[in-house]
């Protein structure tokens, strides 16, 4: 859905493409929260059936999955962006229950944050999944996306505390390397899972989930310049620079949080996701070779050939932020224009700051697809007549 969506301007059969894996979305949904989505579908020979159970290819309890719930209220947002929802589909009212059932069923309350799925809203406090977390699911550039479409602030509250999280492990190992799993100790702090918390032996480790994560929180600092995640890319980075002796063809399909390498073999989808973080930095030999590296690395499974897809699209700029109310000139999204966004456009074109993608575009306010001296120009007269 999200690529559908953001490559619809090449597609002239984007909008029926998105509207059927929507209606699939809609056939497949969560026993526990209605707007989510049953985590996956498996062919039993004569139907895709959801909740099958131990392999028994039987029907069985469906429930959901965090971040696949959060791609599909993002990719919802989109649509609504790109074709409205005055048609047969009001995606923006889709896209809030959405959200609104991850803040129900996929948001821990009391510690405010991101759960493992809906089925976690079921378990009891004693239960170890009850607090835990799963890095794969830190999209925090979403977060304040929702927090405006909603107008719910607890979206920020889930926000901070994903920082904290990552912040955390990222100090305690200075790798960038998070764990699939997290858990919260009897201390109160979060750390990898033990083996086989949920999934494999190697739950607190740099593995088949976490591998995603240079993208997923690395889209924060390309969209929002969040210093934070800015902080998580270049210590994740540095350590695989390091690492591989600046070849991204060694970058290995999982790691122990403290570094140590437990595969011998490289995974596009482990690869591919240095695309994003190193796009966030100024190492342009780094982010050429491992560019050159995703562009030829050859045809892969659905798993690293979808990820390869988002991040080249990240990379290329083509990734899409929700469009909301703009105000003319309000470069710092404040709310108001006033002479301070004229001295962050000032700032910006004598390259002493910088602007996120979506600032980028309020600051190009001639729309000629160029932000330089004449949009500066431009804001001056305009506040010149307002004074």
């Amino acid at each position: 859905m999200l690529i559908t969506v953001t490559m619809a301007e090449y597609d002239s059969q984007a909008k029926s493409y998105f509207d059927g894996m929507y209606r699939f979305f809609k056939a497949h949904t969560s026993d526990i929260g209605s707007h989510l989505m049953s985590w996956q579908q498996c062919d039993n020979g004569t139907a895709l059936i959801d909740g099958a159970d131990d392999g028994s290819m039987t029907e069985g309890f469906c429930d959901s999955a965090t971040d696949g719930d959060m791609d599909i209220a993002y990719a919802l947002l989109l649509a609504d962006s790109i074709w409205g929802s005055d048609g047969e589909i009001d995606y923006h009212a889709e896209a809030k229950a959405v959200i609104n059932d991850i803040m129900k069923y996929d948001v821990n309350h009391e510690y405010w944050t991101l759960t493992l799925g809906d089925w976690v809203s079921q378990c009891s406090k004693s239960d170890p999944y009850y607090s835990a977390t799963r890095s794969s699911d830190f999209i925090v550039q979403y977060l304040p996306v929702f927090a405006e479409v909603t107008g719910d602030n607890n979206w920020m509250k889930v926000y901070d505390t994903t920082y904290n999280i990552i912040n955390t492990i990222v100090s305690d190992y200075n790798t960038g390397l998070l764990p699939d799993f997290v858990i919260r100790n009897s201390s109160g702090k979060y750390v990898p899972a033990p083996a086989n918390f949920l999934e494999s032996d190697y739950d607190g480790y740099y593995y088949y989930n976490s591998c995603r994560t240079p993208w997923r929180i690395g889209m924060d600092y390309l969209v929002n310049k969040n210093e934070d995640a800015l902080a998580f890319v270049n210590t994740i980075n540095s350590f695989m620079i390091k690492n591989t002796n600046n070849d991204p063809w060694e970058i290995k399909a999982g790691y122990k949080p403290d570094g140590t390498q437990v595969e011998d073999y490289n995974d596009l989808c482990f690869t591919a996701p240095f695309l994003v973080s190193a796009a966030c930095t100024d190492n342009i030999e780094w982010h050429d070779a491992v560019r050159d590296t995703v562009i030829n690395y050859g045809d892969d499974v659905y798993y690293g050939d979808t990820i390869k897809m988002l991040c080249l699209i990240a990379d290329d700029s083509g990734w899409l932020v929700p469009s909301k109310t703009e105000i003319f000139g309000d470069i710092d999204m404040n709310g108001t224009f006033s002479v301070t966004d004229i001295v962050l456009l000032q700032k910006y074109l004598i390259k002493s700051e910088t602007l996120s993608i979506e600032q980028g575009k309020i600051a190009d306010v001639n729309k000629d697809n160029s932000v330089n001296i004449f949009d500066l120009i431009l804001l001056k007269r305009t506040l010149t007549t307002m004074l």
